[in-house]
């Protein structure tokens, strides 16, 4: 078996230990991310598969204290806020709804978006402990204002948001937040994967 920092998450086969250390913490250090990290960050989540190679990904970014940083603050709920203020930076995961008939066919939608938009948020959380970060997603956020602030065209989704920032001891965060501040288990494999049929 790899070794692993989290001795807690055993795997149960050899897989590499960047898939059990990466976990999504709450408590940040309200530090800088320089933006040579940031882009290195986003830059994996750029690489991720997609059907038909359409690249239904975008992402819009805040560093901590720039012009953009309240604004994109505010596009989370109360709850994420509270701990999410002290991330380094703040990324919206947006998705393409439409794939584009590049003038050969007709545009039409797209069943995947989510799901490969996805796959660049896995890429860039990943890249994000690789850096040295950590990354945590939050489905708490005020979607409809989101695409006025950001001036998304309908065809465009916000997906998801990430806060992105250097891990620290919990101490300071509420108590119950701190109890959760744990990286978690994951369901039993004869729980999620099936030979031949589900079951």
């Amino acid at each position: 078996m790899p070794d692993t920092s989290l001795p807690h998450r055993t795997p149960n086969h050899p897989i590499d230990p960047i898939f059990i250390n990466r976990w999504s913490p709450r408590a940040f250090d309200s530090s800088k991310i320089p933006n040579k990290d940031l882009q290195i960050i986003l830059e994996a989540a750029r690489w991720a598969p997609s059907a038909f190679n359409v690249q239904p990904w975008r992402f819009v970014y805040a560093h901590r204290g720039d012009e953009y940083w309240n604004t994109q603050l505010d596009l989370l709920d109360p709850f994420n806020k509270s701990w999410a203020q002290n991330a380094s930076a703040l990324v919206f995961v947006i998705s393409d709804k439409i794939i584009s008939g590049n003038g050969t066919e007709p545009d039409r939608p797209s069943n995947y978006n989510s799901f490969d938009t996805g796959a660049a948020w896995a890429q860039l959380a990943l890249q994000a402990s690789i850096s040295g970060y950590k990354a945590h997603a939050m489905a708490g956020v005020y979607f409809d204002k989101a695409q006025q602030v950001f001036k998304l065209p309908e065809r465009y989704k916000v997906e998801i948001a990430v806060a992105i920032g250097k891990n620290i001891t919990p101490d300071f965060l509420a108590p119950e937040l701190q109890e959760r501040e744990i990286p978690s288990q994951r369901l039993a494999s004869n729980d999620i994967i099936f030979a031949g049929t589900f079951s």
